[in-house]
């Protein structure tokens, strides 16, 4: 214990300010009680906005505010564009897949993927079909309600989930489908599983986490249930094949498997594949379908907002066709009031963990390579020297005073630099087009009084997931 607390001052000596941590608990005090992103903004108020916390014996370094993240993340980018420890990620991956792997690996892996989702179409014609048709689907299983009350949480994780099947898979599936549904269900629960209390108590006790019985061995089961998944879709693609005509993500990666057969240095192997896929799928069907809810929910306390999408939505578009995203040019409210939901759900408000590539001066404090990184998302989405009483829903935050949309840089919902969301080009699609045509077709009721309406998320970790509702609607 001495060595450890030696150890400790020494390096507390330029690393920013923060609480003093007790040997192998860290600073537990600080973070109980509360959530951690809760217990961290208190602390920011306290150190300011580049401060030191230790989850169990791993050293964070957590940063915030517009100013602190643009610096780090796109001027110092690739001193932080490391992947940071997140135990529970690297107990479920071990390193492997696009999202938690770092260096060569997730170099190879990030071109390969960016690549192939522009191959088969992300901002192109094709992708907005697969968007279109799959909303279209969507309607048709809404009109099934017939005004009576609904949770829409699988509606819309159905909806969303096909979509990035479509383009890892080559294929939908039917949303009465029992193997669909349980692969949903899977992760749905493993989603609020890691933004629970039990994720905060296994990133700071990893080994501790794993021997007692509870929540981790049924997040790993969870997880093993969908590796098997990916693993029987690439054994079946395996055997269907063609090098001249590949129909998805596993097909390309397959392919590049065989080329890439006699280099030593290729990270193109099944373990990545799988877990890659894995991400995808899990990444393309939870944070999309979860800002649809909370963006209808939204919409359901503020009907006005909904009225005046519906006159824009009649003038630009009309009843007689498909949205489409060339229409989004001419539609600066919608596109507003979707910046705003994404702004305001603040769905990952601590982003996905850095970590520095190499020792680097940063902010006048000493941050040595391999330290853990958190960037604050919410701390830029919800900046008063951003935006206006951040904490308001105001569609007002994106448009100028004479009604055109208007850009703010603090808008990274998808995080910024090297880093981003791969998927944010797709994400953006799908929501513009999702929620047009939803509204294009139905006005919202909801079963409470708006007034009566509660926003706060329901579960807030890792992410922000909002309280479960139902809702009726009604043909327009």
């Amino acid at each position: 214990m001495l060595a450890w607390r030696q150890k400790l001052k020494r390096q507390h000596l330029h690393l920013p300010p923060g609480p003093t941590a007790l040997p192998l608990v860290g600073n537990i005090l600080q973070l109980r009680g509360k959530t951690l992103i809760q217990a961290l903004l208190q602390l920011r108020d306290k150190y300011g906005p580049v401060f030191t916390v230790y989850l169990g014996m791993n050293r964070v370094v957590v940063l915030c505010g517009p100013e602190v993240l643009k610096q780090a993340l796109i001027d110092q980018g690739d001193a932080f564009s490391g992947r940071g420890e997140v135990p529970v990620a690297r107990v479920l991956f071990n390193g492997y897949g696009i999202a938690f792997s770092n260096g060569e690996r997730w170099k190879q892996l990030r071109r390969f993927t960016l690549m192939t989702l522009r191959n088969f179409g992300m901002g192109k014609k094709s992708i907005e079909e697969r968007i279109k048709e799959e909303a279209q689907c969507l309607v048709k299983e809404l009109k099934i309600t017939k005004g009576h009350p609904f949770d829409p949480t699988f509606f819309f994780s159905r909806a969303v989930s096909n979509i990035i099947c479509s383009v890892v898979f080559g294929n939908r599936f039917e949303y009465e489908d029992k193997e669909f549904l349980a692969l949903l269900g899977l992760i749905n629960e493993n989603f609020r599983l890691v933004n629970s209390s039990f994720a905060k108590l296994l990133n700071s006790f990893p080994r501790l986490m794993q021997c007692l019985p509870g929540p981790f061995h049924l997040l790993n089961k969870n997880i093993t249930e969908l590796k098997n998944f990916v693993s029987e879709r690439v054994k079946a693609h395996q055997d269907t094949l063609d090098p001249n005509c590949p129909r998805d993500f596993i097909d390309c990666f397959l392919l590049r498997m065989e080329q890439d057969s006699t280099n030593i240095h290729s990270e193109f192997q099944n373990e990545n594949m799988v877990l890659s896929t894995l991400n995808l799928f899990f990444a393309g069907t939870e944070t999309v379908s979860t800002t649809l809810r909370y963006g209808i929910l939204i919409l359901l306390k503020y009907p006005e907002t909904e009225k005046k999408l519906h006159e824009e939505i009649d003038r630009v578009i009309g009843r007689d066709r498909f949205p489409a995203i060339e229409d989004r040019a001419k539609m600066p409210y919608t596109d507003a009031v979707i910046h705003e939901i994404q702004r305001f759900s603040d769905i990952v408000p601590g982003g996905l963990p850095h970590c520095t590539t190499k020792d680097i001066w940063f902010q006048g404090h000493y941050i040595p390579k391999d330290t853990t990184v958190f960037p604050l998302l919410t701390t830029v989405l919800n900046d008063p020297g951003s935006f206006d009483n951040p904490r308001k829903f105001d569609p007002g935050h994106f448009l100028d005073e004479a009604g055109a949309f208007k850009k703010n840089e603090s808008f990274i919902p998808f995080s910024a630099g090297k880093r981003i969301c791969v998927g944010e080009g797709l994400a953006r699609m799908e929501l513009f087009l999702f929620f047009t045509t939803i509204l294009q077709n139905f006005n919202l009721k909801s079963i409470v009084d708006p007034g009566n309406i509660d926003l706060t998320p329901a579960i807030s970790g890792l992410g922000n997931i909002p309280p479960i509702y139902k809702l009726c609607i009604s043909p327009r």
